[in-house]
């Protein structure tokens, strides 16, 4: 390795360290945006509304985009991310819909 130049092994240790990082942000992040989702779930299922608004998650996938291009990011690969995301959700908040309508059902 000529003088001057950073220790490869540790360049790369360094790195990886950053992406662990990130990992745990991006999961605590995903934690947070899914409680505020299971709150949205339960209003939707005490107020009868459906589960999916294909309107809203037409605007945010239209917004992601915009923001992923702005970041540099490829917009492709931030659609399909928050389509997984949206998938989710969806999945979450019919199962909060069965719930509740269960409960309704045993309710006096």
């Amino acid at each position: 390795m000529p003088a001057g130049e950073a220790d490869p092994v540790a360049e790369l240790g360094a790195l990886r360290q950053s992406i662990d990082n990130i990992d745990m942000a991006l999961v605590a992040m995903l934690a947070e945006r899914f409680r505020c989702t299971q709150a949205v779930g339960e209003l939707k299922a005490r107020c009868n509304m459906p589960p999916a608004d294909p309107q809203r998650e037409a605007r945010q996938i239209a917004r992601l985009r915009e923001l992923a291009k702005s970041a540099r990011l490829d917009p492709d690969f931030a659609e399909k991310f928050l389509n997984f995301i949206i998938r989710e959700v969806i999945r979450h908040h019919e199962a909060i819909a069965r719930e509740d309508g269960a409960v309704a059902e045993t309710r006096p």
